[in-house]
């Protein structure tokens, strides 16, 4: 059976129902359908709505605060998985404890932890904020995302929990933090669609790359189900490659096109090369991450299935992910050039995010490639290169993901909390830690793995010396992530309380499509121009203003 074309078939229609559906709605359902949405958000919770603050940005504000803490766990978490690849005893004395973490533990921990709990919360975040900007409303529901925040940092760490041992009194609470991330998520997704269903004229590509990411995750899960590949090994893979390419890969995408544009106050580059990214992340699969299924058969309550691969299937699978470098070139290319405009260098190189941005992008392109040739590797009978698999995958994590999506939260901080960052000469230090660490550890720590690899080729019983020290010097500049995500945390912390107010317009523009120009204060022609201006559009002095603006088009 084709497990992957048809669960990608189904995957397809399922997506373009839903666009339908958003499109035109659901005739004179339609108002049944957001009152009853509004009222599952707030009034269907009783008391416990009150528990939290409604202002406008308290929800982004409290997903983006917990994402950067959680980059500080899982920095941590995944430092003690390099070191102990070469020093398995170094946590020993917690045994005493009864805690008996290993390598593979606490590295599947610390997956866990960037994924869904830095990446995921600083992409959810980040969109809470720039979806109600591109629909030019207000976010349905700012009490409930704020409580959902809590919940769902309660699902990550029980699924940190569960990475070091899955049961816990005959309970599986790997999958129990799965129901509570699914609780959280389909809230989070229902006060996004009912953002969007307010919205005053068109979506900006971004927005939708924004709220498909967000649908496609349990539109991904369906499809699985439907085609009955889902207890499969290569339906399993396909989950994990669906959910990465949509959820991460395309919220990231959006918030990075955003930000991107209003970062440097350059109008984006290509709307072409945006539309690419949209469908491309939809039509494709996207090749970075596991060569295996087990993060989604652990989180769905099933057992790993062996990855055994049809011709069919191979060829599908395989085209599909060559496919998927079109949207990632796509993305790479609209981030770069609209973060330096007409110049060779990046415009407000002190701003903070825009030097992680620039990061992300620059390194998207050549781990995708590398990824490429490992998942077609995997699909092997014999494969040679899956001890590299691990270290790739972090490196696409923590050199792509987390700078996109860290890089989009700390440009957004002071719109959201209404005060600057604390320091921003600390803010470019914790950059040069966190890029450097992972670059420079991982890079070394893959060095290991190729030697490593050799050796098993030429089947070698003794271990390499070489290769253990380069663990040790991998994991020592490694721990300059977990030092830069420290940096980060108090930094953004400090910040809320002690950073400089924003008291004037800031300086947020984009490739908008407008009429009129307000010029509270003085700017460059360039700025007007980039905000979407052109020759006709009517420059109206405004004076002085304390409320922030924003981009409103893409």
């Amino acid at each position: 059976m084709d497990d992957v074309l048809t669960s990608m078939a189904v995957f397809w229609a399922l997506m373009l129902l839903t666009y339908f559906l958003m499109q035109n709605g659901l005739s004179i359902f339609n108002d049944v359908t957001k009152s009853m949405g509004m009222f599952m958000l707030e009034k269907a919770l009783g008391p416990g709505i009150d528990l939290v603050e409604g202002r406008p940005g308290s929800a982004s504000k409290a997903w983006i605060m917990q994402g950067l803490l959680w980059l500080l766990a899982a920095s941590t978490l995944t430092f003690e998985g390099l070191w102990m690849m070469h020093d398995p005893l170094a946590l020993h004395s917690l045994s005493a404890w009864g805690y008996n973490p290993t390598s593979g533990s606490l590295l599947y921990a610390g997956n866990y932890a960037v994924l869904y709990g830095g990446i995921g919360m600083l992409l959810i975040g980040a969109g809470l904020h720039i979806l109600p900007r591109l629909a030019r409303t207000e976010l349905a529901s700012e009490k409930n995302a704020t409580l959902v925040s809590f919940l769902w940092t309660t699902s990550v760490l029980v699924l940190v929990i569960g990475a070091h041992d899955s049961e816990v009194l005959g309970i599986n609470i790997i999958f129990v933090g799965t129901v509570m991330h699914v609780v959280a998520f389909l809230a989070i997704i229902t006060n996004q669609l009912l953002t969007v269903s307010k919205r005053q004229g068109a979506l900006a590509i971004p927005g939708w790359l924004i709220i498909f990411g967000l649908l496609a995750d349990p539109v991904a899960t369906v499809a699985v189900f439907v085609s009955g590949s889902v207890e499969t090994g290569v339906g399993q893979w396909l989950l994990g490659h669906m959910v990465g390419g949509t959820f991460f890969f395309a919220s990231a995408a959006g918030i990075a096109l955003y930000a991107s544009s209003s970062a440097s106050g350059n109008p984006l580059w290509s709307r072409s090369l945006a539309a690419a990214v949209l469908v491309g992340s939809i039509a494709t699969i996207n090749p970075m991450g596991e060569v295996d299924g087990r993060m989604a058969a652990d989180m769905l309550g099933l057992n790993l299935g062996e990855l055994h691969v049809t011709s069919e299937d191979n060829l599908v699978a395989a085209f599909l992910m060559a496919l998927a470098t079109i949207p990632i070139m796509a993305l790479a290319a609209n981030v770069l050039i609209t973060l330096r405009g007409g110049d060779a260098f990046v415009e407000n190189a002190d701003s903070a995010g825009t030097a992680e941005l620039n990061l992300g992008a620059s390194m998207l392109l050549p781990l995708a490639i590398g990824s490429l040739f490992i998942q077609s590797d995997a699909f092997a009978a014999t494969p040679e290169f899956s001890g590299l698999a691990g270290t790739l995958m972090l490196m696409g994590i923590w050199l792509v993901l987390v700078p996109f999506s860290i890089g989009a939260a700390l440009h957004l901080f002071p719109t959201v909390t209404g005060r600057h960052l604390l320091s921003r000469n600390r803010a470019r230090w914790a950059f040069w830690m966190m890029a450097g660490g992972a670059f420079l550890g991982l890079t070394v720590t893959m060095m290991a793995d190729m030697i490593d690899m050799a050796l098993i080729e030429a089947t070698v019983e003794d271990p390499s010396s070489l290769s253990g020290d380069l663990r040790i010097v991998g994991a020592v500049l490694f721990y300059g992530t977990a030092i830069g995500a420290v940096m980060h945390s108090l930094n953004a912390v400090s910040g809320l309380f002690r950073g400089a107010r924003v008291d004037s317009v800031r300086d947020t523009s984009s490739s908008i499509s407008s009429e009129s120009y307000s010029l509270a204060s003085p700017t460059s022609v360039r700025r007007i121009l980039a905000g979407g201006a052109d020759l006709d559009t009517t420059v109206v002095p405004v004076g002085e203003s304390d409320d922030a603006g924003s981009a409103t088009e893409l």
